[in-house]
């Protein structure tokens, strides 16, 4: 009897291939990369001549290698606080606690002035939990935070999850008893720009809340609307987790970059800055965005980028 010759099927290939000697399995050689520490005198520079106070974190996850600049010292977080008050609530979600597909009635009581899109919603319309999260971080809508706040249990309730999990300094401060003082420091939340950068790399680590709830987290850090400073320096094509944060006298950004030759994080919050303006060069965006082009630049160094010509206007 004439048999076909045989032929591997295409998982039974893939398998055959993993399972090869790794020489045999070569990859592009990742670039050398400078010491960390070569990074110091530059994100020095950029803060000497920053109208302001400036916090900086970077962290190589790779390597574990890590660059701090006032790293622990504590700042406001403005809007960056969404990322604790999400983790708080998932884990609320991971205990049964609440359904994350939850329909919640919305009433314009709940409407923060501002341009947020849930503000925008007509009195009594139902909407998903997922939707209000996702909203929070993704537009940074503070109506919704607000409610995700509540959700979660109230700041201390947020609070004390936080210290629970290791975090010392991170606090949410608005609407939370005993906090007034806190507030009228930092607004409504602190936090040090290692424990936010922490956070987020336990996150993508899955080792913040669950690995379910963490990969949750994970999507909604992934479609940010406001990708303007940091992220603007990152090529698109790479992927990042990020959360921004401004008000008028402190801008801040929270990022990991999966970069092509290893992962890093970094987080970079001003305070007492001089310029309070609201466009796009502010100093505190702009300081924003040297950073993360200085980063890009030491992290991937045979892979240049600059925004295209005309990008400006899309920012």
């Amino acid at each position: 009897m004439n048999r076909r010759p045989w032929s591997p099927s295409l998982p039974s290939l893939l398998l055959t291939l993993s399972l090869l000697p790794a020489a045999c399995r070569t990859a592009p050689p990742a670039p050398h990369r400078a010491p960390l520490t070569n990074l110091d005198l530059p994100l020095q520079a950029l803060a000497a001549t920053f109208h302001g106070d400036v916090g900086i974190f970077v962290q190589d996850l790779s390597t574990g290698e890590q660059l701090g600049l006032a790293a622990d010292e504590p700042l406001p977080t403005a809007s960056l606080i969404k990322l604790p008050i999400l983790a708080a609530l998932l884990a609320k979600v991971e205990r049964g606690e609440l359904d994350y597909h939850q329909q919640l009635t919305y009433t314009t009581a709940r409407e923060y002035a501002g341009e947020d899109l849930l503000g925008a919603f007509a009195d009594g319309r139902q909407v998903a939990l997922a939707k209000v999260a996702m909203l929070m971080i993704t537009t940074s809508d503070n109506t919704a935070a607000l409610w995700c706040q509540e959700l979660a249990g109230t700041g201390t309730a947020i609070n004390d999850w936080l210290g629970a999990n290791g975090f010392v300094h991170t606090r949410v401060n608005s609407r939370t008893p005993g906090r007034e003082a806190a507030r009228a420091r930092f607004g409504w939340g602190q936090t040090t720009p290692r424990e936010i950068a922490t956070l987020l790399r336990r996150a993508h680590d899955g080792a913040l809340v669950s690995p379910a709830a963490d990969e949750e987290l994970q999507r909604c850090l992934a479609r940010i609307y406001w990708d303007a400073e940091a992220l603007a320096m990152i090529p698109p094509d790479v992927h990042t987790l990020s959360k921004q944060g401004a008000v008028d006298r402190s801008r801040s950004e929270v990022v990991l970059v999966d970069a092509p030759h290893g992962a890093y994080v970094f987080a970079v919050i001003t305070n007492q800055q001089r310029d309070t303006s609201w466009g796009r060069d502010n100093e505190g965006f702009v300081l924003l965005r040297e950073v993360s082009a200085l980063l890009w630049r030491h992290f991937e160094p045979t892979r240049p980028y600059v925004p295209p010509a005309g990008m400006q206007r899309y920012w």
